[in-house]
This record gives C-alpha cells, sequence and structure tokens, in this order.
C-alpha cells in the first residue's frame, strides 16, 4: 500500500515586516486583508500540529497544491524553503505553486529558484514555467505537477492552464499508463466550473478537462478554495476520475471556512484494479485537537462510500501528537 499525503495553501505567517517599495503594488491590498481577517485566523500553532500529527502518520510521499506564501515577498519565499526542509527531503515531498506564490511579476522566478528541488521532475530539470508539468515516480504512484500560478491584477486570483501545458500534460500521464502507475495530478486553482469565484477561476479549465477525457487519471489533487471539495471528471470510457480538495493547512478553528485538515490517500491493487481509500484528518471544530474527519473509498463509477476504519484510527485516547 502506498500511502499519500495532500496539504495546502500553507500560507506561512506571520508576515514579514515589508518595504515601502514592496508595498507598492497588488501586495498593499493583500497586506490589508492579512491584517484584518487572515491573521488572526492563519497564525499561531495550527501548522505545526498538523503537520507533526501528519508525520506520525508516516505517509510515503506528501503533495503540496501551493500558496505556501502569502504576498510572495523575497523574505517569505525564504522562509518557505526553510519550511519545507523541515517538512521533508524533496525526493518525499512535490510542491506546485499557486497564485499567492505568483502574486506580482518576478515573485514566482523566485520561488523556482529557492524552491527547485521540491518541484524537479525525475529527468533533473529545474522548476521553471516551461518545465511544468514534471513527472515523479514514486513506487506504484506517478506524481505530475502541474502550475496554474501567475501573477494577477488587484482583486484577481484567477490561474490558468493553457494549451501548450496540457499537451505535455497529456503525454506525462500516457507515458505513466504504459509504465502501469498510479496517476496523481497536481494542480493549485479547482479544475471544475463553479468550484471558484469568477475572480478566483481557473482560466483554461477546458483544456485540463478533455486531457482527463482523453487520456484519464486515477486521481486530481487541488487547493485554493479552502474547502474539503470532491467533485468528478470523466476520464476514457466514463471512468469517473476523483478531484479532490483540502482547507487549508493553516486554518483556526472558529472561521467560516473549514479548519486546518490534510488528506491521506491509501493506494493499492494495480491497473484496472486500483483501490483508492480518502482518510481527513484535521484539526476539531472546537480547536481542541487533531482527529480522523472523514474516511471514504472513492470508485471509478464516481461514487464515495465509508471506508472501514484503520486498526489505529480509532484507538481510545488517541491524542494530537504535537501536544504529546
Amino acid at each position: 500500500m502506498f500511502r499519500l499525503a495532500h496539504l495546502s495553501d500553507i500560507h506561512l505567517g506571520p508576515l514579514p515586516e515589508l518595504s515601502y517599495r514592496e508595498l507598492a503594488s497588488k501586495r498593499i491590498t493583500g497586506y490589508i486583508n492579512w491584517q484584518r481577517n487572515r491573521k488572526r485566523a492563519m497564525f499561531g500553532d495550527t501548522l505545526l500540529r498538523l503537520v507533526a500529527d501528519m508525520k506520525a502518520h508516516r505517509p510515503n510521499h506528501v503533495a503540496v497544491t501551493g500558496d505556501l506564501v502569502n504576498l510572495a515577498s523575497k523574505q517569505e519565499i525564504i522562509g518557505a524553503r526553510l519550511w519545507l526542509e523541515d517538512l521533508g527531503k524533496p525526493d518525499g515531498v512535490s510542491v506546485i505553486p499557486g497564485n499567492h506564490d505568483a502574486y506580482v511579476p518576478g515573485a514566482l522566478k523566485r520561488a523556482y529558484r529557492e524552491w527547485h528541488p521540491y518541484m524537479m521532475g525525475d529527468h533533473g530539470l529545474g522548476a521553471e514555467a516551461k518545465h511544468f508539468p514534471y513527472l515523479r515516480v514514486r513506487g506504484q504512484v506517478a506524481i505530475i505537477g502541474t502550475s496554474s500560478a501567475e501573477a494577477t491584477a488587484p482583486f484577481f486570483a484567477t490561474g490558468s492552464f493553457k494549451r501548450g501545458q496540457a499537451l505535455r500534460t497529456a503525454r506525462l500521464l500516457e507515458e505513466a499508463k504504459a509504465r502501469g502507475l498510479f496517476r496523481v495530478v497536481m494542480i493549485h486553482h479547482p479544475p471544475i466550473s463553479g468550484a471558484a469565484a469568477w475572480s478566483k477561476r481557473l482560466i483554461g479549465k477546458q483544456f485540463f478537462s478533455k486531457v482527463i477525457h482523453d487520456v484519464g487519471a486515477e486521481l486530481v489533487l487541488h487547493g485554493h478554495t479552502h474547502l474539503d471539495t470532491l467533485y468528478w471528471l470523466t476520464g476514457p470510457d466514463g471512468v469517473k476520475v476523483p478531484v479532490v480538495g483540502v482547507p487549508s493547512a493553516s486554518q483556526s478553528a472558529g472561521s467560516s471556512k473549514p479548519p486546518s485538515r490534510y488528506n491521506l490517500f491509501e493506494i493499492e491493487g494495480e491497473p484496472g484494479h486500483w483501490s483508492l481509500t480518502q482518510r481527513e484528518r484535521g484539526l476539531k471544530l472546537d480547536g481542541s485537537g487533531i482527529d480522523w474527519i472523514r474516511e471514504r473509498q472513492l470508485l471509478a463509477d464516481g461514487t464515495a462510500v465509508d471506508a472501514r476504519p484503520r486498526e489505529d484510527a480509532k484507538l481510545p485516547g488517541d491524542v494530537d501528537p504535537a501536544l504529546g
């Protein structure tokens, strides 16, 4: 069994001190939003506790679907690299960028430089826009990282998935299928109509849907919305492909958004007979600790059924490891 953990929308805080020059851009609107809203909801020990809990469950690999930072300042991007180094070694953690990582022009290039060991395919090429998607093979799982991140105007958080990247993604999916691998595609923005507000949508989602329709995949992971969502795309021969989102890893309890969570996927089987179980673990609504939230098996007919609990999932006295 291969166990894949899924984190997203880290939004590392607190914000460092920013110069007037740094704030003379779209960053000023994000700075105000942080001070008024996100500072209260996303700063504290929530992320530390969640990551400690995830590590205690010893996943084989970790997928991080973007938005590691808030305003993409130089200090934030360097800080995110240090956080990634603490999270795990590059061969055990796969990262893609989100819109906050590309908050202003030039920021994404800096993120590529700082985080490139975590955004590099098995071919060894460094992370650049033209090198997305990348392919990593871990055990019986192919991890395909795409990028929808781009700098946008103030009050917009859109992403894009253009034809060129779609063609490259299709080729990697075909290659992985020929090798008999379970295929996981990572993208920050949800590739589903209506899943995000118009100002935060994915432009080019029709290209993504066509790739899945023509070539298929076994699982799509995204972030961006800070919600625990499950959608389905149709693959070849009508097979349904689950598209799974996860709340922000830093979200504290008591907000309008679900509190901090991660997904733990259990992958078993062989081509044509894969088994995929999703187990959500995260902060309780009252913030008192971390527990199992939902456990379900995702089937190729587009249904989700309750999964049998893992043997260690319901042990009495289950505690947050970060709390001792």
